[in-house]
């Protein structure tokens, strides 16, 4: 690192100039890169993704989609006998005005499950084609428009739906992703001026800009070859500023400590860069095993955000690595000023924690892992799948639309119905069977071009209630079950049947996942920390750090104990099914980084020689101020996140910020000093076995008598 600090010193004008036009490349395509990205979550070579495709090869829409509920209520005194044609009118100039959809109702079923029991309202299935464009708008204002021009005079038409309620009614809402990310960097900038006390706050955001624009820049080739989900682009804008800002916090507190030292700045990038710089590396790479771990998975839009992911943690690294300390090497000393506050001794407040922690390390260790058994513990009744359509909206034409049907009785499964794919001579005898199925409320095989095509029909399936999450995809079990045993049947699709796919393709295959990053973890680690236990530890206490915030997830949105009061959005009831894994593959990276952090400078401080309970003492000391601000600033830009539109994107926000501040705070400033400091000596055993194939020397505790005497003298 000494020799790279020296050839970054030496041509950092080049180095600079370089990031200069990666930053006006970055701005340029940017655009370019968003609008390449797609929206799919679909699961290729699962049944109920074979089973969508077949039919909407045949019949053009549908199969992947839950349908748009449109309604027609007429006014008060009237009842639908005697209006059918009129509102067989309604239907079909839906069916004429918008293109690629696909019209259910009374009069091409025959069932009169399309009323509701006052027989005013009468409504319809509208399935469309799944458009994978983020920029598609949704089809609720051209369906109502084309309702509303057919309807009969004073009928109130009225579109609701999961993708409708989910959006409020429109496409817009909350900031945007420039929004956000500049939302994000005005908290990050109040944190780093708090730190800094200089205008050397200033740094590490224009760093950050330079890394987000080059992760851009990177990610346009890859939409090149593969899909990359449109989340990508909000994780590159606010993870990439809170990560890069993170790295460059970390250079920059150490150079300020050397200079604090009396080293020259020359001197000080350089010791930063051997001491700090390899931190970043080691952090960087943690990051990006997490998230390529996801690669492992069956699906292309969690493996896009596992590539698209990993270029976060790799342009924070570059940048921080070679912008930063071409920076600090020429006008560094400048840019300090008015430098109120000095690193030239560990912080007293976070010494004082620290050392009560060490002298009530059994009491701290204990109270921290029952804050986390409990969480875990609530983490078990976790729900996976989509929220319910009571929190999607409590107010709008979307859920006036839903309550006036579920008030005349329609299921709210009518939002997330079954299609069967069937032979024609078999159809009406199938939807005969699952109409008996505990939990279905019809089924019926649409008449006309809606629902047979070249032989082959779609049995439309009604369950009592949504199917929307892990607990609520029995029936679609049943029905999948029945339909195994009839020959006419092809398939079984629909948001259920995605939901069960998704749980077998992705959660069944979480094991190798999760034993993918542990063991290459655990390998890296026993490198940086030259020891077999430490490695360990924090493996273990990353994976408690993520269950526990899974639970905190259940209590705040799957049970509503938060969501409604900040969000406006009732209890979810479930977690939707990719957040869990994002969270995982995210957090795990980030939260391993203030391991790093950490640990790092305590071998450093134990290899200066200090005892092990001296060396947590003055490493916390050192970096607890640095650790709790860098959190403090992910936190931040997970809340900016947490502003856009969308149930799911505030769901994922909020979890990553939850587990940011639960580690940062529980784990890392209360757990970890308590177990390094029971462990003693145990932490830094290496032996020369081990040490061969890491390429380190091996490690060896202090001799017992250095141990004990400083160790006495800090309890």
């Amino acid at each position: 690192m000494r020799r790279w600090a020296e050839f970054v010193l030496r041509h950092r004008k080049a180095i600079a100039g370089f990031w200069g036009l990666v930053l006006v490349a970055g701005v340029l395509l940017a655009g370019r890169t968003t609008n390449r990205l797609t929206i799919d979550f679909s699961l290729p070579g699962q049944p109920g993704t074979v089973t969508a495709h077949k039919i909407e090869g045949a019949f053009g829409s549908g199969g992947d989609t839950s349908p748009y509920l449109v309604s027609v209520t007429l006014p008060a005194g009237q009842t639908i006998p005697g209006h059918e044609a009129e509102i067989g009118r309604v239907f079909t100039a839906v069916g004429g005005a918008v293109p690629n959809v696909r019209v259910i109702d009374e009069a091409n079923t025959g069932d009169t499950a399309f009323r509701t029991k006052d027989g005013r309202t009468a409504y319809a299935l509208v399935f469309y084609r799944f458009n994978p464009s983020p920029k598609q708008k949704l089809l609720t204002d051209p369906i109502h428009s084309a309702a509303q021009k057919a309807a009969p005079p004073g009928a109130v038409i009225g579109v609701t739906g999961q993708d409708t309620l989910a959006s409020g009614g429109n496409d817009n809402g909350g900031p945007g992703v420039l929004g956000e990310t500049f939302l994000g960097a005005l908290g990050a900038l109040a944190v780093l001026a708090f730190v800094f006390a200089s205008f050397l706050a200033l740094l590490p955001l224009v760093v950050a800009a330079v890394s987000i624009l080059a992760t851009f820049v990177m990610l346009l080739p890859l939409t090149y070859v593969t899909d990359v989900s449109f989340i990508v682009q909000f994780l590159v804008a606010l993870i990439g500023l809170g990560v890069a800002i993170d790295y460059s916090l970390l250079f920059v507190t150490r150079w300020r400590e050397e200079r604090d030292r009396g080293r020259d700045n020359h001197e000080a990038v350089v010791v930063a860069m051997e001491r700090a710089g390899h931190a970043v590396v080691f952090s960087g790479v943690t990051v990006a095993i997490g998230l390529l771990a996801l690669v492992v998975l069956p699906v292309p839009f969690l493996r896009s955000m596992g590539y698209g992911g990993a270029l976060i943690p790799l342009a924070s690294v570059m940048t921080t690595l070679t912008l930063t300390p071409a920076i600090l090497g020429g006008i560094g000393p400048r840019v300090d000023w008015p430098r109120i506050r000095h690193e030239n001794r560990a912080s007293r407040a976070w010494s004082r924690w620290t050392a009560a922690v060490v002298r009530r390390r059994w009491l701290a260790a204990g109270a921290a892992l029952a804050v986390l058994a409990a969480l875990s513990a609530v983490f078990l009744g976790i729900k996976i799948g989509l929220a319910s359509s009571e929190s999607l909206a409590k107010s709008g034409p979307a859920y006036v639309t839903l309550t006036t049907l579920q008030r005349g009785g329609v299921p709210t499964g009518a939002l997330t119905p079954m299609e069967v794919l069937v032979r024609t001579d078999q159809a009406h005898s199938v939807a005969a069977e699952l109409a008996k199925i505990n939990g279905v409320s019809s089924a019926f095989v649409p008449s006309g071009p809606a629902g047979n095509r070249g032989g082959q029909s779609i049995v439309v399936v009604i369950p009592d209630e949504e199917t929307v999450n892990s607990k609520s995809v029995g029936v679609v079990k049943r029905v999948k079950t029945a339909t195994g045993a009839m020959p006419a049947v092809v398939g079984v699709a629909g948001i259920g049947a995605a939901q069960i796919d998704f749980l077998h393709a992705v959660y069944g295959n979480f094991p190798l996942m999760l034993t993918i990053i542990a063991l290459l973890t655990y390998v890296l680690l026993a490198r940086a920390f030259r020891s077999l236990l430490l490695p360990l530890k924090a493996v273990l206490l990353n994976l408690v750090s993520l269950a526990a915030t899974l639970g905190l997830m259940v209590i705040f949105w799957q049970h509503g104990h938060g969501s409604n009061a900040i969000f406006g959005i009732q209890a979810t009831g479930a977690i939707t099914f990719w957040i869990p894994l994002m969270v995982f593959a995210f957090l795990y990276g980030l939260s391993m980084d203030y391991e790093v952090f950490i640990i790092s400078r305590i071998r450093e401080e134990y290899d200066s020689p200090r005892s092990t309970d001296a060396a947590v003492i003055e490493g916390v000391g050192r970096t607890g101020r640095l650790v709790t601000s860098a959190a403090l600033i992910l936190f931040l830009a997970f809340a900016a996140l947490a502003s856009g539109p969308g149930t799911d994107l505030k769901t994922l926000a909020t979890g990553l910020g939850f587990g940011i501040l639960l580690d940062a705070t529980v784990v890392r400033m209360l757990l970890v000093p308590s177990l390094v400091s029971l462990f003693g000596s145990w932490n830094w055993y290496l032996p020369e076995w081990a040490a061969r194939p890491l390429r380190v020397q091996p490690s060896h505790p202090h001799p017992q008598g250095m141990e004990s005497e400083f160790g006495e003298s800090e309890r």
